[in-house]
């Protein structure tokens, strides 16, 4: 079989199966955007949420352009393409599957404790972690850690090992972003007292003690996206003893000196307090 026409059928392959698939030229990029489509000046294509259609036949809008038409594919403009291909790539969202991409050994050791088995796919420099179900895609959600699914692509680097799991919370709580910073008022670490009596709703002050050991233990485990994990701690303590009047200065100061002894800085702690109260209207 000729070498240049090897990403081709490997392409009408996938796309049988399912896969929405494009060419991927050297650097392991997306073909640019034919003249007439150069700067989306020709509306772009429904799927990107850009006013269209665009009817160009050849591969442009690089992951928009993914598709599983063997017409398509196989037509004279992407054969050209194919030709100068030197791999194919595919749209796991548009297939309904999401790709962690695993960039290096440590974030390999960080998955293999962190998320649940699932197909694994061997990659240059690390692996691809496949699971059942689309969601966001969002690059540097931990060192060396990107999530591939919606609006983004894929190399298709063969059928991996294992089997497929279903894209479970732990992934999908990756690539929820922190809402930006806001400037907080002076002292303004403490929550708000509640309208209630001062106790804790939930019966003992013990089942509060339990929920800040419980925080600050999640914050000193945490081994990657320290930021993310410090708001997501926040928000869940706020969410559950924000509106009792329960929480004290003490309380917070345990959360903030954990974060703190993971690198966190006094600034980051606020911001992302104060965030976690406006997230929850407090």
């Amino acid at each position: 079989m000729s070498e240049t026409l090897y990403p081709l059928h490997t392409a009408l392959s996938l796309a049988a199966s399912g896969m929405p698939v494009l060419p991927l030229r050297r650097g392991k990029v997306p073909f640019g955007n034919c003249r007439t489509c150069a700067g989306n000046a020709c509306g772009g294509r429904p799927n990107m949420k850009i006013a269209g259609p665009c009817r160009c036949p050849g591969v442009c809008h690089a992951w928009a352009a993914a598709t599983t038409e063997p017409a398509v594919i196989a037509s004279p403009s992407w054969v050209a393409a194919w030709q100068q291909a030197v791999c194919v790539g595919y749209h796991p969202g548009g297939a309904g599957l999401t790709v962690v991409d695993l960039d290096n050994a440590e974030a390999i050791a960080w998955a293999r404790t962190a998320l649940p088995a699932t197909q694994t796919v061997p990659t240059t420099r690390g692996e691809h972690w496949i699971y059942r179900g689309a969601m966001a895609s969002r690059n540097a959600v931990g060192p060396g850690v990107d999530i591939k699914s919606a609006m983004s692509y894929a190399r298709y680097l063969g059928p991996g090992t294992g089997t497929m799991a279903d894209l479970p919370d732990v992934v999908r709580a990756l690539a929820v972003k922190e809402p930006a910073a806001v400037r907080p008022a002076p002292h303004a670490v403490a929550a708000p007292t509640g309208v209630g009596s001062g106790e804790c709703r939930h019966r003992t002050p013990a089942y509060l003690e339990r929920g800040i050991a419980m925080a600050e233990q999640r914050i000193t485990e945490a081994r990657s996206a320290i930021h993310t994990t410090l708001y997501r701690v926040f928000l869940a303590v706020l969410s559950t003893h924000g509106r009792c009047g329960c929480l004290t200065d003490t309380h917070v100061a345990r959360l903030f000196i954990a974060a703190q002894a993971k690198g966190e800085s006094p600034r980051h702690c606020t911001d992302a307090w104060t965030n976690a109260l406006t997230q929850l209207g407090l």
